[in-house]
């Protein structure tokens, strides 16, 4: 009788000791679930064919997380987790609990890199700052620009202005052509939109000459109130046949020759893109415009000015006759009063 009272006990003391265990085991992958990794902003990465283990080794190793494998692997089984890891990079966020860690890899939100496309760069700007980017695989190194386009779908052969300036988001091994065509196309989508909305009876055949016009826009100001009149005089111009007289264009079209200073030599020398030796709109875009130029150029101010000449401050002074402009330029090109 005493020997079964013996191991009753003993059997209620093996009990405890597993209930006490069991409550302690969940108490701790408790606190693991729900306890922030450390090292917040720091980055994960898992490789193709990579999973649950080698993710709890690079935090392991890396000082994230201290918990057990098994703890990762009970979290991962509970989530439905285990076979939905995806391959990328992963920042682990402030207050980031293991929890919305696997969450976040099971949905694919990746590290996300940006470039900027700045208004006003000229297609070969973009390219060096293309290859220098530090994450972007590049891929056009050695291609002239008509093959850039073809390999990005293009059917223009001149690439200039042909990319809408903006901010680009991308994960790691995205390539720069990518970006390239996203932009392309981001480009097209809101000239389009803007030549369908344009104003009546503008002095431009196409949605090209708009894009054109968009260009100098962009090149002549970066102010952007200033844009829509400065449109506006453009217009005006081309209305009645009078030329543009615009030096970014001048500047263009002497490429390398130009060495930051312009000379009235240049603007008698004529080229496809002098305004002040030929009529109408240069050949093809100079720059990359952004979209408020070229809603400036599909819908600009209407104005009387025939003329404007830089304050020195950024913005422009508008005229409407010749008269008027001479003496703005006196006033504010030569300070004569």
């Amino acid at each position: 009788m005493a020997g079964r009272v013996r191991w009753l006990l003993i059997l209620m003391i093996a009990a405890g000791l597993a209930s006490a265990a069991a409550w302690w085991g969940w108490r701790e992958y408790h606190a693991f679930e729900t306890r922030p990794l450390a090292q917040p902003g720091a980055v994960l990465v898992l490789e193709r064919g990579q999973g649950l283990k080698q993710l709890v080794g690079q935090l392991r190793t890396a000082g994230h997380s201290d918990a057990p494998e098994f703890f990762w692997r009970l979290l991962a089984e509970r989530m439905g987790a285990s076979a939905r890891l995806q391959a990328g990079e992963f920042r682990i966020d402030a207050n980031m609990t293991p929890r919305a860690l696997l969450q976040s890899i099971v949905d694919g939100r990746v590290v996300q890199y940006r470039f900027t496309i700045i208004e006003g760069w000229r297609f070969a700007e973009l390219r060096v700052a293309l290859a220098a980017d530090p994450v972007l695989e590049s891929t056009l190194g050695g291609l002239d620009d008509a093959e850039v386009l073809r390999r990005i779908g293009a059917s223009e052969t001149h690439a200039e202005g042909r990319f809408l300036p903006d901010t680009y988001f991308f994960p790691r091994g995205f390539q720069d052509v990518d970006l390239l065509q996203r932009a392309y196309w981001a480009q097209k989508k809101v000239l389009e939109q803007a030549w369908q909305a344009r104003a009546e009876d503008l002095p431009l055949a196409n949605a090209e000459e708009a894009l054109i016009l968009a260009s100098l826009i962009e090149k002549e100001t970066g102010r952007a109130e200033e844009r829509p009149t400065i449109g506006g005089v453009f217009v005006n111009r081309l209305r009645i046949g009078m030329r543009l007289q615009t030096d970014p264009t001048v500047i263009y079209g002497m490429g390398a020759a130009f060495d930051g200073n312009l000379r009235r030599r240049d603007l008698e020398t004529d080229t496809p893109y002098n305004t002040y030796t030929r009529f109408g709109l240069p050949p093809t875009p100079i720059a990359m415009p952004g979209r408020d130029a070229i809603l400036a150029a599909t819908q600009p101010a209407r104005t009387e000015a025939y003329y404007f000449v830089a304050k020195g401050d950024g913005t422009h002074q508008f005229s409407r006759t010749l008269e008027e402009h001479n003496r703005a330029v006196r006033r504010y090109q030569l300070r004569q009063g």
